[in-house]
């Protein structure tokens, strides 16, 4: 008696809870690569703004001009964004009378640092699921594999004579779990350590340009 093989076959013939754990495990796959794609647009938009807001910043154009520009768009993101609250919190304590200059800055940078964590906030949001991702569905994969193998053992102890084709079926369902289980983490890892290290450099092109902001805040104060 021939049977069929097929990876098809074998998961519309396992048992509900491997195939759960199947259709589980698809799920998150499918939720993941979307979110990568995702996440890579995030990222690579903000490094494209990132650029684009260097370029203007350091070609010479008055602060007051790019800030007032920057007000009327209403929706500055990352580089601009940590500009934008840095020089508002500037102006605005400059026209308070009897302030120090310390002080002014001091609130600048804390302006800025507001917004820093709150923009690093956004580009990291999701870094967390490829991480649970990449740790769990390897396990997940292995309770299926596990139910699989326990229900071929248990169907062999009903029998008088085992044969190889009667354990085949059940132990290859349940290798499929552990397949789909690597299929689901792998890309999650690599996505996370990926993103992961994008975020970091974008963090440190941040908190780069906010060292340079506040020493040129800085000689603008004292001259």
């Amino acid at each position: 008696m021939h049977t069929d093989m097929s990876i098809l076959s074998l998961v519309t013939n396992a048992t509900f809870i491997v195939q759960l754990v199947l259709f589980g495990l698809l799920l998150i796959s499918i939720i993941a690569w979307t979110m990568i794609f995702q996440k890579w647009m995030i990222l690579k938009k903000a490094k494209k703004e990132a650029d684009l807001f260097e370029q203007r910043f350091w070609s010479g154009a008055d602060l007051v001009d790019l800030y007032k520009a920057l007000s009327q768009r209403k929706n500055a993101q990352g580089m601009a964004s940590i500009f934008e609250s840095g020089f508002h919190e500037y102006a605005r304590l400059r026209r308070q009378p009897g302030i120090v200059t310390e002080a002014v800055l001091e609130g600048a940078q804390r302006a800025m640092r507001v917004t820093l964590h709150r923009e690093i906030d956004k580009i990291e949001t999701g870094l967390s699921f490829f991480a649970t991702v990449g740790s769990t569905s390897p396990y997940v994969g292995l309770f299926g594999t596990v139910w699989g193998i326990m229900n071929s053992f248990r169907a062999l102890g009903q029998v008088e004579q085992a044969t190889m084709a009667m354990v085949a079926p059940g132990i290859a369902e349940a290798l499929i779990a552990t397949a789909m289980g690597l299929f689901a983490a792998i890309p999650a890892v690599i996505a996370y350590n990926r993103f992961s290290y994008s975020v970091e450099r974008i963090e440190a092109r941040y908190e780069a340009f906010m060292e340079e902001f506040s020493n040129l805040l800085n000689r603008q104060v004292h001259n």
